[in-house]
């Protein structure tokens, strides 16, 4: 008997980890016509453990410093063993990150996941979205650069817009009338502690509501014969003859990451500096305005629509109610189809909201 089948042994007989194995792996039943996109969260799951050990090891050398944050990156980049391995996969990822969760949420849009009984997935999903992009806006001031420090100017100087809190706001935000050394301690504060430990709260709300109401069956292929839930009593959503998680779905969630590593390691090796502009390599010089400063990309249709109002109040709170409609759709869209192509209301507004979305970037982009 090996030293692993004696641990387990040991194991077994006081906690039952074999029972466990079961229930949690084989015995729990996913429906027959499972497709890919059921994999993003695992990729998801996947790109936030690969932050979190590249974040820790970053931490070993940088300097959370107004006047030492930079200079500790370039160390980071130039002189630690593997440094810009770990930083390009830290950064690439934190954009891939964000890639990733907006796949995952259209593909719960599109074959409707988010209707009844699974209201509150949708809302943990949708706060679990806002806390990475959260994440990836406070790491983006970390490194001190031009780049990070004017666009958290422009990002911090939008909520001033909002009548009487929005000053108040911004100087709480900021720690200060300007961004600097305060704003840089409460981002620093913010991105490595307060954020992650409500991400992991998160995702174990998401993950205990998967498990407690069963994973929803896809509209597409055969779905088999299921009574409709009717919302009078909870009911767990089983799959009888169904496919086993362990080792069926196990095998698609470990194919999916391993075609998410052969993207991602192809951008950090062949194109890393894909998202870094050359305001990027300049340190911050609170006195030397860019000419022509804009937010990472998935931020760029938030910044067009503040453009194209006159009035910068009129922009945020266009958002607002767009983000309110956008949580709330469970509870406006209460029909029971789920099949797209049986929803032409729907999937007009779908797509013309993505194309809406996908224009403003590139509008802003080259504006």
């Amino acid at each position: 008997m090996s030293m692993l089948d004696r641990v387990i042994d040991w194991l077994d007989v006081r906690i039952g980890v074999r029972e466990l194995a079961k229930e949690w792996g084989s015995g729990y039943l996913l429906p027959r016509n499972i497709n890919f996109w059921y994999s993003m969260g695992s990729i998801l799951l996947f790109i936030f453990l690969l932050q979190v050990v590249t974040g820790i090891l970053l931490l070993i050398h940088y300097v959370p410093d107004s006047e030492k944050a930079f200079a500790s990156v370039a160390v980071i980049m130039n002189d630690v063993p593997y440094g810009w391995l770990i930083r390009m996969i830290h950064a690439v990822g934190s954009n891939m990150m964000v890639a990733i969760a907006l796949l995952h949420m259209f593909s719960v849009l599109f074959m409707g996941s988010y209707k009844a009984p699974r209201e509150i997935n949708w809302l943990s999903g949708f706060l679990l979205l806002n806390l990475i992009l959260a994440l990836c806006l406070t790491g983006y001031l970390l490194p001190w650069s031009q780049l990070s420090f004017w666009a958290t100017t422009v990002a911090t100087n939008s909520a001033g817009a909002i009548p009487y809190v929005g000053p108040t706001l911004v100087e709480f935000l900021r720690g200060g009338k300007l961004v600097g050394p305060p704003t840089l301690g409460r981002f620093f504060a913010l991105h490595v502690a307060l954020l992650p430990a409500l991400v992991v709260v998160l995702v174990g709300i998401h993950f205990f509501f998967l498990e407690r109401i069963g994973i929803s069956t896809p509209p597409f292929g055969h779905q088999g014969k299921k009574t409709p839930w009717r919302g009078d009593a909870f009911r767990y959503d089983a799959h009888p003859g169904g496919i086993p998680f362990i080792p069926n779905y196990l095998l698609q969630d470990l194919t999916s990451i391993a075609i998410y590593l052969a993207v991602f390691l192809s951008v950090v090796f062949f194109d890393p500096y894909l998202f870094f502009p050359k305001e990027a390599f300049v340190p911050a010089n609170p006195y030397l305005t860019p000419a022509h400063i804009k937010p990472e990309w998935y931020f760029l249709p938030n910044y067009q629509m503040l453009k194209i109002f006159s009035n910068e109040f009129v922009g945020i709170a266009a958002q607002g109610i767009a983000m309110t409609l956008l949580a709330l759709l469970p509870f406006l869209d209460r029909g029971k189809e789920r099949h797209p192509l049986k929803r032409p209301l729907f999937l007009a507004c779908s797509i013309g909201g993505i194309l809406l979305w996908l224009g403003l970037m590139i509008w802003g982009h080259f504006s």
